[in-house]
């Protein structure tokens, strides 16, 4: 046998070290599909060679667990139990062996065997375990390192000889050899901990230089023996390793601790100068946050060294930071995969020294994650400010106290200092300062210690942070958005990690705020929807229509969560979908056809309660409800909606236009929470979208004053007259935008008058007017239009709509007879009079609302206005306001469009809430700037 210490591959040679943990080897079925990954790899690289290092047998229950169950059980002189897991054991790996046929009987008869005669050696350790009532350390080594043993021996049986077949195939010349890593990996015995540096020379307890000579000389030895076995000696030599175990300078087996097959394999990766290690697990990769908690987490297809230590130290479960230590230490440095094996196709993530935060800087934070079961202990005092000494004090205690600190923040007062710990330490942590300073708390120069628990702290990781600006800003305004309280905060100097103390309620909604703030995932909006016409089942329609282009565009996931339908009746019906529905589109009339009805509730008060509980979750910041009624009974829960902090966009106007009471609720509900207060968005209770509300509100900021405003507010009666009465120049008018402008659908005959009843007749058709149209002639409609004007004028403290309408001219007015074909009989010989007179004086009736803002004076007339004049030539169903101001005296600013029915109404809903989103997050192009002019937007 060849003793030399250097190893037989020459320096071509090129190694891959392969990883399966528990999962991917839990059962006949995963051995197969780890051994068909180890053969796809070779197929990719015919000239490596490869090193495959198994954990022990995963699934339910878990080969490690159990072996360390049955020294748990020795102890306790339960060998009862002890021989039932031993059963156990053996049947999962026997069950095993029987599945995997391409094993020879006699092959399986072996293995079988070697495993039966570790399980007699387990026995008898136990049996000393049990008769001395003692579980030490190093025995639960020993016995919890076995299953490593067995599975390894199984893979490399497996694919031994499923490489022997396409030898036999195709002439290929490799081999697979089972090796006990404890003959390799030998870790320093005065080392407790094997993840700590000895003072040897060794990295992680790791001895290098020792383990370097046992592998020449265990491959050298191996090579050998296969030589000697086979005449024709394959090329290649393979290895299926153990993981996890590992032996001590004294030659004692031992084990790397947690996570020890992860370590195995970047030790062997080192050793064998590897060019890639690959771990294979049952996730995708590193992901940008837990799953279970942010739904849009993604796999992170780049990481470097120093975001997955961040990331494995605040809770990450896909790697141990101690993994990466013998990648880093090599040279060059070796790349680590994470895999998934049951989805092998995908690439997962590769962890080396650049990463894509450094690239992409609008995703300058590659990931976040949370450290769970954390207390805040906070210590407060004025005796404590320029006081030298305090903090060693502080954390000498602590130290002493085998207290471990997290998370440390101070104000530059030194007034306070808090720090973060484990719950299970706070008050062992707290009993140890008090004893510390009882001289400060006996004299008030220390007035508190307290304890805030159970908390949570929130972690953005990314080496793109550095030197970029607005990171922090963003990160504590999707915070701040979120309505999270920020308990404490910490950000080290590389400006890889910025770390924040929340409540643990809190923290799940939190996570997704943030993750969502830097694109790693949609903005969730929770919408509910409230019905009672055509107008809230368009808007339902559209915005599942719309959705994968909000999404796209906006990085917003709009999911429609619940629709509250009131019939005639005043009955409620409340339909609830799953969080992540696409079955919006169904939902019609009837409510009932495709959709899952939840909740069927009468009209008791409690189904608002009902609709509102459902869609708040504590988990999404953003909720949504909007109003698609005219009903009273709706108006009166904008109040507690945005109370319950969700943001209502309305088309109902009867709120702002109700009782003194109610507007003072609504103004109360706006602000109760100062800038944090939900929001209630009116734009289209006026003019259907038109930007009505917004031009005041924009004239009054930039310093102009409004002195009047008049318009055309009705789109019914704005059809209405000017069906009966067209400009003289309307059909000119029609004809020419017909000619430039062929896909108008526009008809000549509008700019034919009709009579009053089929103009009526057409508006009722076309959608326009109210579900009763005695509210548009008689001009309420108009009046609580005027209503919500006068509170954006702040001239409403003496109105309401009665006090309008008694100073106004209705259609109805003066009508005898109460049947609806004698007010349309009395309307029609009125207005064919007006018009008649009208047109001798060059003039046409129109429907315009005036509000004098010197005066107070608000009204509704039928006016006579010129053929020329704004009013006049208004195209049917549009509406138009004008603005005299002191900056617009002599001609007036105009705003004037169309408003034409649900699809227009529906649409402007959109536009507001996609206003205010947008607001909150952002836009989907923003890139944060490494300049110094801050957080710009390219």
């Amino acid at each position: 046998m060849t003793t030399t210490s250097e190893p037989s591959w020459d320096s071509e040679t090129v190694w891959e070290v392969h990883k399966f943990g528990g999962t991917s080897v839990a059962n006949a079925e995963c051995f197969l599909r780890a051994a068909s990954i180890v053969e796809e790899q070779q197929q990719l690289s015919p000239d490596i060679q490869i090193c495959v290092v198994v954990s022990a047998m995963g699934g339910k229950p878990k080969v490690t667990d159990l072996l360390l169950g049955t020294v748990d059980a020795a102890s306790k002189r339960r060998l009862d139990d002890v021989d039932v897991t031993m059963n156990l054991i053996m049947e999962k790996h026997a069950k095993c062996l029987d599945g995997l046929e391409v094993i020879p009987e006699i092959e399986k008869s072996r293995l079988k065997g070697i495993i039966s005669k570790d399980i007699n050696d387990i026995r008898d350790i136990l049996k000393t375990v049990s008769l001395m009532k003692w579980k030490a350390g190093r025995i639960s080594e020993l016995v919890g390192g076995y299953g490593e043993l067995w599975s390894s021996r199984i893979l490399a049986s497996l694919l031994d000889h499923r490489a022997a077949n396409r030898c036999a195939e195709e002439g290929c010349r490799s081999k697979f050899q089972f090796l006990d890593a404890r003959r390799v990996i030998v870790v320093d015995d005065q080392d407790e901990s094997p993840s700590t540096s000895s003072e040897k020379g060794s990295s992680g307890g790791v001895l290098w230089n020792v383990c370097r000579k046992n592998l020449a000389a265990v491959y050298n030895e191996e090579l050998n023996a296969v030589r000697t076995a086979v005449n024709d000696y394959p090329t290649k030599v393979n290895f299926v390793a153990t993981g996890y175990v590992a032996s001590s300078s004294n030659g004692v087996a031992t084990t790397l601790g947690r996570d020890g097959s992860d370590y195995s394999a970047a030790i062997f990766g080192r050793l064998f100068q590897s060019r890639v290690i690959t771990i294979w697990t049952d996730v995708d990769g590193v992901l940008s946050a837990d799953p279970r908690r942010v739904p849009n987490a993604h796999v992170i297809p780049d990481v470097s060294f120093n975001e997955a230590m961040e990331l494995a130290y605040f809770g990450a479960k896909v790697i141990h930071p101690k993994t990466m230590t013998p990648s880093i230490m090599e040279q060059p440095q070796i790349p680590i995969y994470i895999r998934n094996t049951f989805n092998s196709a995908f690439r997962g993530s590769r962890i080396f020294t650049s990463s894509t935060t450094t690239t992409d800087r609008d995703k300058c934070v590659c990931g976040f994650s949370t450290v769970e079961d954390i207390s805040l202990i906070n210590v407060e005092g004025s005796g404590m400010v320029g006081v030298p000494g305090v903090a060693k004090r502080l954390f000498g205690t602590l130290e002493s106290s085998g207290v471990n600190v997290v998370l440390i923040a101070q104000a530059s007062s030194e007034h306070s200092i808090t720090f973060a710990t484990m719950t299970s330490k706070a008050s062992l942590a707290k009993e140890a300062v008090e004893e510390e300073f009882a001289k400060e708390l006996r004299l008030k120069y220390i007035s508190a210690i307290d304890i805030i628990s159970p908390c949570s702290i929130i972690a953005a990781v990314g080496d793109g942070m550095g030197h970029t600006t607005g990171v922090s800003g963003r990160f504590f305004s999707a915070l701040g958005d979120a309505k999270i309280n920020i308990m404490a905060m910490a950000q080290g100097c590389s400006e890889r990690n910025i770390s924040a103390v929340v409540l643990t309620s809190e923290s799940t909604r939190a996570l997704r705020a943030v993750h969502a703030a830097f694109r790693l995932s949609q903005t969730v909006v929770r919408v509910g929807v409230v019905i009672s016409n055509e107008l809230g089942v368009a808007l339902v329609d559209l915005l599942e229509k719309q959705r994968k282009k909000i999404q796209m565009t906006y990085d917003i996931d709009i999911q429609v969560c619940a629709v509250m339908s009131l019939s005639q009746s005043k009955e409620a019906q409340l339909v609830t979908l799953n969080e992540m529905s696409n079955d919006i589109v169904s939902i019609n009339n009837s409510m009932l056809e495709k959709v899952t009805v939840q909740q069927n509730i009468g009209s008791a008060k409690s189904h608002f309660d009902s609709f509102s509980q459902f869609l708040v979750s504590e988990d999404v910041a953003h909720t949504i409800i909007f109003d698609c009624t005219a009903e009273k009974n709706v108006s009166k829960e904008h109040p507690k909606w945005l109370e319950e902090g969700i943001d209502v966009i309305t088309a109902n106007n009867t709120g702002l236009s109700g009782s003194t009471e109610l507007r003072a609720k609504i103004d109360y509900a706006e602000k109760c929470d100062g800038k944090l207060s939900a929001h209630y968005l009116r734009e289209v209770t006026i003019g259907g979208g038109l930007p009505v509300i917004s031009t005041i509100r924009n004239l009054l900021i930039s310093g102009d004053h409004i002195r009047k405003v008049d318009g055309i507010l009705s789109v019914s009666l704005s059809y209405i007259m000017y069906r009966i009465a067209p400009p003289a120049s309307a059909v000119a008018c029609f004809v020419f935008d017909d000619e430039v402008n062929t896909t108008m659908s526009t008809s000549t005959n509008l700019g034919i008058p009709c009579s009053f009843s089929q103009a009526v007749k057409e508006a009722i058709e076309l959608g326009l007017m109210e579900s009763d149209p005695f509210k548009d002639l008689s001009n309420e409609y108009t009046a609580r239009c005027l209503m919500v004007l006068a509170k954006e004028l702040d001239v409403d403290q003496n109105l309401d709509v009665s006090s309008i309408l008694s100073n106004s001219v209705s259609l109805v007015d003066n009508i005898s007879g109460n049947s609806y074909e004698e007010m349309m009989t009395h309307i029609e010989r009125v207005m064919t009079e007006r018009v008649a007179k009208a047109e001798k004086n060059g003039c046409v009736p129109r429907h315009v609302s005036t509000i004098d803002v010197s005066t107070g004076d608000v009204s509704i007339k039928v006016s006579d206005v010129p053929n020329s004049h704004p009013f006049a030539t208004t195209p049917p169903s549009c509406e138009c306001v004008r603005f005299f101001t002191e900056h617009h005296k002599r001609y007036p600013l105009i705003v004037q469009g169309p408003s034409e029915g649900v699809d227009c109404t529906s649409s402007a809903l959109l536009a507001e809430m996609l206003h205010l989103m947008h607001g909150k997050v952002g836009v989907r192009t923003g890139n944060l700037s490494r300049s110094a002019s801050g957080a710009a937007f390219k």
